[in-house]
């Protein structure tokens, strides 16, 4: 038997389902009063905002769509405060047989959806899905700035420059620097070494020259 010819017990009055993708949005409309309709739309705003128009002119309160990679996102923000949607895992949609078409997928979806028989993701509220992104992105950035400077740390150590054995920070002032000057082709090591020596700075003994820096 095709899934799109089981009957269902009808628990929502008015619902849609929605099949997202990254270029369309396939809904389906079904309950109550109204006629069982397929419409695609794009996935640019304007047309997400006549999808919107389209769902409060025929009274939809309640929308289910797949959690497609980020697809999803800018048309939960148009539609999340007019609608109560789910958010629903695709894998637990994608088992279902018989369905072929995009259209099918959307109408499979919108009567799981009346019947009752989805559950939706936990989506937080927008500013903690703000905070979110932005403190995933400093993670993601605080994780390349420490790669950098591994990478940095092995080139001088290939060129058999001690500087994290003499240098207590290797990413602060006075190690910048040391390299900048190396860098700009600086010959003279002793003078740049004076320059930018502070003892507070340094591993090396009270008594230890900071020269020790550039021994082989």
């Amino acid at each position: 038997m095709e899934p799109n010819t089981i009957e269902f017990e009808q628990v929502i009055e008015k619902g849609c389902g929605i099949d997202v993708h990254k270029e369309t949005a396939v809904a389906t409309v079904r309950g109550k009063g109204i006629k069982t309709e397929t419409r695609t739309f794009s996935t640019f705003t304007s047309s997400l905002k006549d999808m919107k128009e389209w769902f409060s002119s025929i009274g939809i309160t309640h929308i289910a769509m797949e959690s497609t990679g980020v697809y999803w996102k800018p048309i939960f923000n148009i539609l999340e405060d007019a609608f109560e949607i789910l958010l629903v895992n695709a894998r637990h949609l994608k088992n279902v047989p018989g369905r072929k078409t995009d259209k099918a997928d959307s109408r499979w979806i919108c009567k799981l959806l009346i019947s009752g028989l989805l559950n939706g993701s936990f989506v937080p509220p927008e500013n903690i899905r703000e905070l979110r992104d932005l403190s995933r992105y400093r993670s993601k950035l605080t994780g390349q700035i420490a790669s950098e400077k591994n990478r940095m740390q092995r080139i001088l150590e290939d060129a058999n420059i001690k500087l994290s054995s003499v240098v207590s920070d290797t990413s602060g002032v006075v190690s910048t620097k040391l390299i900048d000057g190396l860098i700009a082709g600086r010959k003279d090591l002793n003078v740049l070494i004076n320059e930018c020596y502070r003892p507070s700075c340094l591993h090396a003994k009270a008594d230890e020259s900071p020269h020790r820096l550039f021994r082989t």
